[in-house]
């Protein structure tokens, strides 16, 4: 019998193509939260923090690191690239050196391992003008091999022949590929585990039945928050496949990769931009060029619209009303976190994307992939506000073309703003 005094939790995950700007978001919300949680993706994609100790483009560590006491957990759903991890850490330690922050892994959580950087990169070669632009984190690859029953779990980093003699015949199958494929020189597995076995003592430390843990935390009433990877669009089953990631990015996935109860799951905050932005290569329906992309590229953001973790140039656009209805809906969104909203001060007018013209016919519905190509954005024209607004703190004292711009989102998406933020830094929010 559940108890009468349950937690909550709330996933707060991207309605659009990720780049929403969900970390400052969770790091916000970390503050009132006992427990953050990294659910799905790896080191392929960052979220970026701007705090009082500096500016941090997190990847594989959840966003309530900074806050003392949070209990953060990386859960099973994850791709855990252990050295990137240990850069990662020593990153944010040389910016907060006194910082004590709690970290739990789940012991059912896998590695991406050596052989899985080195197949996606020598694949992103061999599709030569064909690439999906990856990030060359090994995400593909590491999946692949989740579904093959072919991963190794942090868990059985314990158990030495065991671990041994799993990376033996694994590594028969990856070297069989290796060099019938693409020619390559193979991986000697003995090699693979010394680099594994270098993180015991650091895995002895973290490591802990997480999916137990939240389960428990949650009957006994703590405040959760399931933090996502990228948004809506790159879902691997919903998303704008083949040019999404491999893993489900949606709020609904969260149960499995973190191991709480579905219904546990009452409240889902969608983030998405004032405008759009995506890295990589995918249908964009809004998408701009040339000097008006990258004027407004150059205003987005705290040093402008480019990745977390590549560094590439994000493309940008106007705010897409039909992909963003979508995302929100696949996320099961209960509310809207809106971001960016300063950067549109400079505009006289600005288009919002309210329907797409498919074959000459007109629909608000987000079509199959292989129609997005030809998809034409129909926009309607809001005039701008053309003001600074970074020190606003209260919505009632925005300029009336701003607030009119936020009330015709929420009308446009089917739901209501919760958060509203009008820079990158955590103090920069308006209050609903």
């Amino acid at each position: 019998m559940l108890s009468d005094s349950l937690g909550k939790i709330k996933a707060i995950v991207g309605a659009n193509w990720g780049d929403e700007g969900k970390g400052k978001i969770t790091d916000i919300m970390a503050a009132d939260a006992d427990i953050v949680v990294r659910f799905q993706g790896g080191s392929n994609a960052g979220h970026t923090i701007l705090n009082q100790y500096g500016k941090f483009a997190l990847h594989q560590l959840p966003s309530g690191i900074f806050n003392e006491n949070t209990v953060n957990v990386i859960g099973n759903g994850c791709a855990l690239n252990l050295e990137y991890l240990e850069k990662e850490i020593a990153k944010v330690m040389e910016g907060a050196p006194n910082l004590k922050f709690n970290l739990m892994i789940d012991a059912r959580v896998p590695l991406v391992l050596p052989h899985h950087i080195l197949l996606d990169e020598l694949e992103e070669v061999r599709r030569g003008d064909r690439q999906f632009g990856s990030t060359k984190a090994g995400i593909a690859p590491f999946y692949s091999d989740k579904y093959l029953k072919e991963c190794i779990q942090i868990n059985e980093i314990f158990h030495d022949e065991h671990l041994q003699y799993r990376l033996k015949h694994l590594y028969e199958r990856v070297n069989l590929t290796l060099q019938g494929v693409y020619n390559a020189e193979p991986m000697d597995y003995m090699d693979v585990y010394a680099r594994i076995m270098r993180f015991k003592d650091f895995i002895q430390t973290h490591m802990a039945d997480a999916s137990s843990y939240l389960r428990k935390s949650w009957q006994e009433g703590k405040n959760i928050l399931m933090e996502g990877q990228l948004g809506a669009l790159r879902d691997v089953g919903m998303g704008i496949y083949p040019y999404v990631t491999s893993s489900h990015t949606l709020a609904g996935f969260a149960a499995i990769g973190a191991g709480v109860p579905p219904y546990a799951i009452t409240d889902i905050l969608a983030v998405t931009k004032a405008y759009s932005s995506c890295v990589g290569a995918s249908p964009f329906v809004t998408e701009l060029f040339g000097e008006e992309a990258e004027e407004l590229r150059r205003r987005g953001g705290d040093a402008g619209e480019y990745g977390a973790t590549t560094g590439r140039p994000r493309r940008v656009g106007y705010f897409d009303a039909v992909a963003t209805r979508f995302g929100a809906e696949c996320q099961a969104a209960t509310e809207l976190a809106l971001t960016g909203l300063d950067v549109l001060s400079y505009l006289d007018e600005i288009p919002v994307c309210v329907a797409y013209e498919i074959n000459g016919i007109q629909t608000k519905d987000f079509p199959a992939p292989s129609l997005l190509d030809s998809a034409k954005p129909v926009f309607e024209t809001l005039p701008g506000f053309k003001q600074e607004i970074r020190h606003i703190r209260k919505f009632d004292d925005l300029p009336e073309n701003a607030k009119n711009y936020v009330r015709f989102i929420e009308k446009q998406v089917g739901l209501p703003i919760a958060v509203l933020s009008n820079g990158p830094k955590r103090e920069e929010i308006v209050e609903l």
